[in-house]
């Protein structure tokens, strides 16, 4: 893998731009469960483990008309963990990275956690494509509007998964609210913040004549973030520990986890700068 590094790092210095695009192996080495499997999902979350709920059966809107609570305990406390939660360096080294390049960088990611705001990145270069855990929407989407999730705090009863506070209201209708995430089978997502987040990013790649896209931790199961990625005319520098196969796509292959191989990107960088001062 040592070889591989200096390659990331030729890339880097080719590049006018960085895409980042990010799934839930992002988190990981912050400690964020990523859900991976029935057992992975039930692990992090025993009482649906004992009901055998799986993830696609809470992360829907219908959990939360027929068993709000519960539906409700497993989104409060993700809220509580992610809005707890430091991101790791590898946060960090992204943005420094991206930040050397003359069009800096955008990230596209699949993750709720607002993690890479919480690490300093731009929220003007974020695009969250499945929305974000800490905004909100009206559960009847009784209108197209989105609001923050930052004055209510949910309380929770972690043995079965439940919330004993009270639910967080839409303002308009003053029926009950949902966290502004696309979910399964869902059609009433609120998009519009999304959309902006969109048109951003598309007039953002519209400026970049070399593209380099760094993807960590996107897997096959939901592969939007990967399908992103490899859908740029740019160079991919792909970081999985599982599934860090390029496909067709031209570039690097990292059979890691997200810290240790962007530790691994940064140090080429270094190494090379250094050389080229030496030349």
């Amino acid at each position: 893998m040592l070889s591989l590094y200096p390659r990331c790092a030729e890339l880097i210095d080719h590049a006018d731009g960085l895409l980042i695009t990010a799934g839930a192996g992002m988190g990981v080495d912050s400690g964020l469960p990523d859900f991976r499997g029935p057992q992975g999902f039930w692990g992090a979350y025993p009482a649906l483990g004992r009901a055998r709920i799986r993830f696609e059966g809470i992360a829907s809107p219908a959990a939360f008309k027929t068993h709000p609570r519960l539906a409700w305990g497993f989104y409060g406390h993700r809220l509580t963990l992610y809005r707890t939660t430091v991101p790791h360096e590898g946060f960090s080294i992204l943005r420094r990275i991206g930040e050397r390049l003359t069009n800096g960088y955008f990230v596209f990611t699949s993750n709720v956690d607002g993690q890479f705001q919480r690490a300093g990145f731009d929220e003007q270069r974020i695009d969250e494509c499945h929305g974000s855990i800490h905004h909100l929407q009206c559960l009847e989407a009784c209108a197209n509007e989105i609001w923050p999730a930052d004055d209510w705090h949910p309380a929770v009863e972690e043995e079965h998964c439940l919330l004993t506070s009270g639910f967080p209201e839409c303002p308009n209708c003053h029926g009950i609210a949902r966290p502004n995430i696309l979910m399964f089978g869902d059609w009433g997502w609120v998009d519009r913040r999304n959309a902006m987040q969109s048109r951003r990013l598309n007039a953002w790649l519209n400026t970049v004549e070399h593209l380099l896209v760094i993807e960590v931790g996107a897997g096959t199961h939901i592969p939007t973030v990967r399908m992103m990625s490899e859908s740029q005319r740019g160079r991919l520098i792909r970081i999985n520990p599982t599934e860090p196969e390029l496909g067709l796509a031209e570039g690097v292959s990292i059979a890691g986890g997200a810290l240790e191989a962007l530790r691994g990107i940064e140090q080429a960088l270094d190494d090379r700068q250094v050389q080229g001062a030496q030349s």
